[in-house]
């Protein structure tokens, strides 16, 4: 049997199931977390995901997974919403939440348009071009940061 790629693999079984009921895929976790492996599905839905909704590709997802038994390792699987601080993945999750307030660390240090080197910047997403993001910080400067240097990016919880 030829080896499957394990997130490659549950992201199409994810969009299968998902795709006739509006559900999409935010992010997809596959990691050791003690002895077993932990894959975790986030989702999404226009109009928010429900308990249901998780349960019910939960349920798909874990038969799917069972009758292909391509995991090399004991798993646990969660199904979830990314919350409200959900990760910024993709493009399209950039252009999405354009106008909203983010949180975003790079890999290594950029400069904001007063000079100041960070890895770490938060403020209101207000450019999405190609190959960057520009940030309104919320300390008054304004940060163009190029998607190749970006670590990791949350929308962030605006009281």
């Amino acid at each position: 049997m030829a080896k499957v790629d394990v997130a490659e693999r549950v992201t199409e079984i994810v969009a299968e199931i998902g795709g006739p009921l509006g559900i999409g895929l935010v992010d997809l976790e596959y990691k050791r977390e003690g002895r077993d492996m932990v894959l975790r599905v986030f989702l999404e839905k226009e109009g928010g995901i429900t308990l249901d909704d998780c349960a019910d590709v939960s349920r798909q997802l874990s038969d799917i997974l069972d009758v292909e038994d391509f995991m090399p390792d004991h798993y646990n699987l969660e199904v979830s919403s990314p919350g409200i601080c959900r990760p910024l993945k993709k493009l399209a999750d950039y252009q999405r939440f354009q106008g909203h307030l983010v949180k975003v660390k790079t890999f290594d240090v950029v400069a904001d348009d007063a000079g100041n080197k960070r890895k770490t910047f938060t403020g209101k997403l207000v450019e999405v071009g190609e190959g960057v993001i520009g940030i309104d910080l919320t300390e008054g400067q304004h940060a163009s940061i190029p998607l190749d240097k970006v670590a990791k990016a949350n929308l962030e919880f605006e009281f």
